[in-house]
């Protein structure tokens, strides 16, 4: 599938394309991991998951709005009470129907980045994968805006798409996309700059991983709620004790407006330990290699980092 080269940028009236690989150049931005997608890290692999558990903030935001509304006219009105109550079941119930189904469900399995073999191991469905050279991968960020009577919404995506290798494969198994909600263009390079610093430059330069394989040995005490309960308040007592009164703020209303805790201990719950690739091949694959052994860049990609390099060195001396 043909894409536009690395670095090349489409602009319209209120969207934006960032075309960030092939071929994997810098972005210029600091890794960070917008979407919560570094599942695994260590010396050989990254595991990048997306298992989006946002769905929760949104119901319990919505179910507190309707249970506000229907509480302030109980004595005032009670058929807006009673409006308020059966809309919020319809509005609340459907959608809450569908997560609880969707969290029943196996755990998508996560996509494989192995730096020494510069490849990429994606899983597909009934026990299929793609083995796919690190190079071919294509990396996009998306940002649209619109424009209402609140003022301008800016949203963005991170899209990761691959290349089937089998040259025999069906029309509808040649391409494969992945999607990352990250908020912006700017948010969408740092989030795929998690993926392309630890392919080009190793597991140190980029965030630490959740810890969810060791969720369960350290909450095995406490229990999983009572273990992400107190987790979240030594996030709160860690940023008031730091002085970070803001982001303490922040902390504390996302426990009544967003019930945080309840998406961390769901989000603990699917992915303790998360899911790994138990293919036999890929176990084998996933072994470390001899230093002597590991791919290397390609001159293409050489010369286009350096290139890229000596742009963003201009750019921070203008």
């Amino acid at each position: 599938m043909s894409s536009p080269a690395a670095g090349t940028i489409k602009k319209s009236v209120l969207s934006q394309q960032d075309y960030l690989a092939p071929l994997p150049i810098p972005t210029g931005q600091k890794p960070v991991d917008m979407a919560n997608m570094i599942w695994r890290k260590n010396d050989v692999f990254l595991d990048i998951g997306n298992f989006n558990i946002g769905g929760v903030m949104v119901l319990w935001c919505a179910t507190l709005f309707y249970l506000i509304l229907g509480l302030s006219f109980k004595n005032i009105d009670p058929e807006v009470t009673k409006f308020a109550i059966l809309s919020g079941l319809v509005i609340v119930g459907i959608p809450a129907i569908v997560f609880v189904y969707n969290l029943s469900r196996p755990t998508p399995l996560p996509i494989r980045f192995n730096r020494q073999r510069r490849e990429v191991c994606v899983p597909r469905e009934e026990g299929e994968y793609w083995i796919v050279p690190w190079e071919t991968v294509t990396a996009a960020a998306s940002q649209h805006s619109s424009v209402s009577q609140a003022g301008k919404t800016t949203s963005g995506m991170l899209f990761i798409s691959f290349d089937n290798p089998d040259p025999l494969a069906s029309e509808d198994n040649k391409h494969w996309m992945w999607g990352f909600n990250c908020g912006g263009n700017e948010a969408a390079m740092s989030t795929w700059e998690c993926i392309r610093s630890y392919m080009e430059i190793g597991p140190h330069a980029i965030p630490q991983c959740n810890n969810f394989e060791g969720a369960r040995t350290n909450f095995k005490d406490r229990g999983i709620v009572w273990g992400n309960c107190c987790e979240y308040a030594q996030g709160i007592w860690k940023h008031l004790r730091d002085g970070e009164v803001g982001e303490a703020i922040w902390l504390i209303l996302g426990i009544f407006v967003f019930g945080a805790p309840v998406a961390f201990m769901l989000q603990t719950w699917k992915l303790s330990p998360p899911p790994t690739l138990d293919y036999p091949e890929i176990i084998e694959w996933s072994k470390p290699l001899p230093p002597e052994q590991w791919a290397k860049r390609s001159d293409a990609l050489e010369a286009a980092i350096i290139q890229r390099d000596a742009e963003l060195l201009a750019r921070a001396q203008s």
